[in-house]
């Protein structure tokens, strides 16, 4: 035994606390990657519905933004159409008030929309 200093027993006390300390640390690490799992599902679920309620909104908004470009060349083309300057001032007193009343419109249901949105992340996180 003299001959090689690297040959020399463990008491078996020390050995077995290695074990529990290996032991205790893998169970700690199986706690730890169980709640990283469920946390990652909780955020995944939260991305969803967030992904969710922004894909109603941008709908909303690009429907709008289709709405309003079709108002426009409606309103283009009654210009082109007019006889005299009376005309064209109704017709874009007309066209103002529409689209005033649009805006207003548009503005409720797409803030009704992020407030939904909101409402549903929130939801998740509970």
């Amino acid at each position: 035994m003299a001959d090689n200093p690297w040959n020399f027993d463990v008491p078996t006390q020390m050995r077995q606390f290695a074990e529990q300390s290996v032991e205790q640390a893998k169970k700690a690490m199986d706690g730890f990657l169980t709640a990283a799992q469920k946390t990652a599902a909780a955020l995944e679920t939260q991305a969803n519905t967030a992904q969710s309620g922004a894909k109603d909104v941008r709908e909303k908004v690009m429907a709008f933004a289709e709405e309003n470009i079709a108002n426009s060349f409606e309103y283009a083309q009654r210009l082109v159409r007019a006889k005299d300057v009376q005309e064209v001032m109704a017709l874009q007193q007309e066209f103002l008030k529409a689209q005033m009343q649009a805006m207003q419109a548009q503005a409720k249901d797409l803030g009704t929309a992020a407030t939904k949105a909101a409402a549903d992340v929130s939801k998740q996180k509970s």
